[in-house]
Formats: C-alpha cells, structure tokens, sequence
C-alpha cells in the first residue's frame, strides 16, 4: 500500500474522531488514529503530511486535562484543531479559552472567509454542528478570525504561515453541511496530499499481512452471515485458503429462517471455499439468559458464550492458533477502546471479551473501517452484492432488541415481526433506500381488544434509520401506509401483539439500536 501520505488523528476523547478518520480516507488519503498520549517523537518518525487534533469532553485550561506539547505546532507540519483540539492548540500557544457565555448545541448558521484556504469553495453562511460549552474568547497571537457565529466569535482562526487552522465546529458530522469539502481542503489543499489510497489497497495489504502474522497457523472465525464477519471470512480465505475454519454459532437469537440462509451461502453447497461448521446452541444461550434483563449482562453473557463455543471447537479441530473477528471501528469506539472516548455499549466482539480466551491472538482485518468501507472491501474481494448489502445484524442479534429477559416466546414474537417488517419494506421497494430497519419486542405489555375480547399483550416497536457511517442515524421517513399494513398484519399474524409503536429517535441521543 503506498503510505507516503499519511494523515495522523490524534484522538482526546470524543465520541465522533474515528469519523474524522474516515472522512480523511474519503479523500483518498491514509489515516490512522493515536491517543494524546502518543510521544512526539513517534508522531514525527511517522513523517506525517498533517495531523488533525480532535473533540474531547474536557475543558483544556483544567489541571489534568489532556493535552499536547507546544513543539507539535512548530514541526512545519499542517495541524488542525477540531472542536476540543481548536481549543487546546489556542491555549497551548497563548489564546483564551474559557466557559462559554451561551453554550452551543446543535446545527449553527456559521459566517466563513472564504478566502481561506480552509473554507475555498465553502458558501459565505454555512451550517455547521456545534457541541460546546467552552470557547475561544481570543486567538493566539499571530492567529486571524476565519469564521464566526452570532454566539462564538472565533468559530475559526488560522495561522496560515504555520499552516495552522482551528474549528470550533465539527466538520466530521454529516451535520455540517460543507463539512466534507473542509475537510478535502485542509488535506488535499493545506497538506497537499495527492489522494492515492484505494480500497483495492486496503484489501491488498490487508491479504499481505494477514499471511506475514499467520504463517503456517490454524484460524477460526466467528461467522455470523453478517456483512462484517462475511468480508472478515472472504479477506482470511484469500489470504490463507483452508488453514482457515468458520464457525457459525446459531444462539437461537437470528432472525427468521437465518440460520439455514447463512448455512446455505457459506456451507458445503455454497460459494466459499473454506471450513465451516454450524453449531447449533439455542438451548443453551437460552437457559444462561433465563431471568436476565441488565443490557450490559445480557451482552456480556452472549459474548462470553461465543467465546466458549469457539474454545470447545477449536479443542475438537486441534491447534488453533487464531481467533478472528469482524469488529469494525464502530464496535471499537463504542466499547470504549478506541483511544479515549466513554463506553456507550459494548459489543460482544470487543468489550464482550472474557479476561481469558483460549488463543494466542486475535485477528480483527476490519477494526480500523467503517460500515460503508466495509461494503466496498466485500465487493472488491467478490463477495455476492446482496451479501455485501445485507441489513446490518448485531452480534448479540435479538437479544438486544428485546427489552428485558430473553425468551423462546420473545424470541419468536420479534423474528416473527420483524420478518413481516422486512417483507414489507421489500414490496415497498424501500429496502435499499434505508439504512437500516428492524421490529423490536419492547417489555411493555397493555390492555388491548381483539375479535370483542380485552387482551394484555405487548407492544412491538418498528425503527428504521438512515445513516452512512453508523455513528449517527436520523429516523427514516416510512410512507404511512406502509407502515400501518406492518402495524396491520404483525397484530392480525403474530400471536402475544396488542400494539405497534414507530421509533422516530436519532443518534444521539439515542443508539441504533434499542439495548
């Protein structure tokens, strides 16, 4: 892969940096991601072409806050600050920050001069996501005003001698409406990257390395069916053929019929050269999630189970050398493992991990990509475009979207639903214009009528998101009569359904989804 261009991402805690990342690599620019805590020389050894500075939750003039030496500001190096990372690059080189008179929260109109390098092509009034309590109340020396806001009257500052520019706003957020091409500018036009990084790089050396840390070793691979573990089996199976092994873990928590759909794409019969192995172990998800209703309990338990049935596999292969996984980048950030940032959930191939797993390593191909990076490395290696396409399933599956203890009725109830849900979505001709659309049981149970008699049954919520990177969604807008024919035949077709709620939350505040 050439790396000549690299981006560096020096990460200080907040919830959106792995989305500056890949807005980077969207413009055909290599990225990687370091904690503040990274040593300078280490930053410097990298050569990189710039370095972005993200958001954080801290105030930086707070004693212990995390910071950055001043020296980072003096390498030649193009440096831009975002949010937290405007603020802290003020501070360090002799500006003011303090609490904000009026906190901003939301989408801003913003004032921009355009005569900035920064802001080249970028409308005079733009609106831009704002997430902040501090501001910058005066520029550093040598610092001029490149954007404002009726409340913040350094919304930006550059230094374009020393090719450094601060935003208080977030470029990164889908939000901000120009956000993209400020990003392509500082990149592309400030650091002056060519933009040679390719997907078809990516898989390269992703085949590349997977070989050099394999060698001659066994790997087993938890396939789900889903697009992420898919692509995982389809990089490992170029990379290394038959050493390795996947097994299906069907924990009686898929949607309907999905068991038999995922054995029949991967199994003997399908396209995939490789090993495969369905275990079938419903009973006993079932029997460990009996009486459990905590989410973080119930995530921690079906992860921990996956990794047990791997371990028992892997006894009756023999030596196995390797666990992979198709954690992605959202997983990471969200377990609270990517650099700084707050756990929001864990998810059962990242913070659900046991303290003692039975491997030597895991291998996780796809830990530094997104959903949408993900879906062009699956078609790159040639895996089947509705596989690649496939709706997004958590790796705990239903067992976050049932609210409460899990069941074998609840587990019907919702696979029931749900398959109603996405039959009818499908008619509608919808299903690829959505991001991402499931039924959920929730714990709610209420007097209903039906056929002259009073029922207590629950309620089924419907959500349906769209979103490119997953790490923020807004509600999709389902025509009303589709969704009233779901409503319709999910309490005239599955038995215990009383009422149909629609979900319009986005994330934030809400997740994706309901646990």
């Amino acid at each position: 892969m050439d790396r000549k261009e690299k981006v560096i991402v020096i990460d200080f805690g907040g919830q959106y940096n792995q989305l500056v990342a890949r807005r980077v690599r969207e413009c055909n620019v290599y990225c990687e991601i370091y904690s503040y805590k990274t040593d300078l020389e280490q930053i410097k050894a990298m050569n990189p072409k710039g370095i972005i500075l993200t958001g954080g939750p801290n105030s930086c003039y707070e004693e212990g806050a995390p910071t950055y030496q001043e020296e980072l500001f003096s390498l030649g190096i193009p440096v831009l600050g975002l949010c937290y990372g405007a603020q802290l690059m003020m501070h360090v080189l002799g500006g003011r920050v303090e609490k904000a008179p009026v906190r901003e929260y939301g989408k801003i109109q913003v004032s921009v001069d355009s005569s900035s390098p920064l802001f080249d092509d970028v409308s005079e009034t733009t609106v831009c996501w704002m997430s902040h309590n501090d501001y910058i109340s005066q520029a550093a020396l040598g610092f001029r005003i490149i954007a404002h806001t009726a409340d913040c009257p350094v919304a930006a500052a550059e230094c374009a001698k020393k090719k450094l520019y601060a935003i208080q706003f977030h470029p990164e957020v889908l939000h901000t409406v120009e956000g993209t091409k400020m990003l392509y500018n500082f990149v592309r036009g400030v650091c002056g990257c060519a933009g040679t990084w390719r997907m078809d790089s990516f898989v390269e050396e992703s085949v590349k390395q997977i070989r050099e840390k394999v060698g001659g070793g066994k790997v087993l691979l938890a396939l789900s069916g889903g697009v992420d573990s898919s692509v995982a089996a389809g990089l490992l199976s170029r990379a290394i053929g038959k050493q390795l092994t996947c097994v299906f873990v069907d924990h009686g928590l898929l949607r309907k019929d999905e068991g038999d759909e995922v054995e029949a794409v991967f199994g003997q019969d399908g396209d995939f050269d490789l090993n495969f192995i369905r275990v079938n172990a419903q009973e006993r998800y079932y029997a460990k999630l009996a009486g459990v209703t905590e989410p973080e309990r119930k995530r921690k338990i079906i992860g921990e189970e996956f990794i047990r049935v791997f371990e028992e596999e892997a006894k009756k292969i023999g030596a196995v050398d390797f666990l992979a996984q198709g954690t992605i980048y959202p997983d990471v950030v969200e377990s609270g493992l990517g650099g700084e940032s707050a756990v929001i959930k864990s998810h059962h191939n990242v913070g659900g991990l046991p303290d003692y797993v039975d491997f030597k390593e895991i291998i996780e191909p796809l830990r530094d990509l997104f959903k949408d990076e993900v879906r062009k490395a699956g078609l790159e290696l040639g895996i089947p475009e509705k596989l690649v396409y496939r709706q997004p399933f958590p790796g705990p599956g239903l067992g976050i979207r049932i609210i409460g203890e899990v069941t074998a009725e609840k587990v019907r109830i919702v696979q029931d639903a749900d398959a109603i849900y996405r039959e009818e979505i499908a008619k509608a001709g919808l299903d690829r214009s959505i991001g991402q659309y499931f039924a959920a049981l929730t714990n709610m149970r209420s007097v209903g009528v039906m056929g002259d008699e009073r029922t207590y049954d629950y309620a089924v919520a419907l959500r349906a998101v769209n979103t490119v990177d997953f790490m923020t969604a807004e509600s999709a807008e389902v025509p009303f009569e589709v969704l009233q024919m779901v409503m319709s035949r999910i309490i005239n077709e599955v038995r215990g359904v009383n009422r149909v709620f629609y979900d319009l939350t986005s994330k934030p505040p809400g997740t994706i989804e309901f646990e």
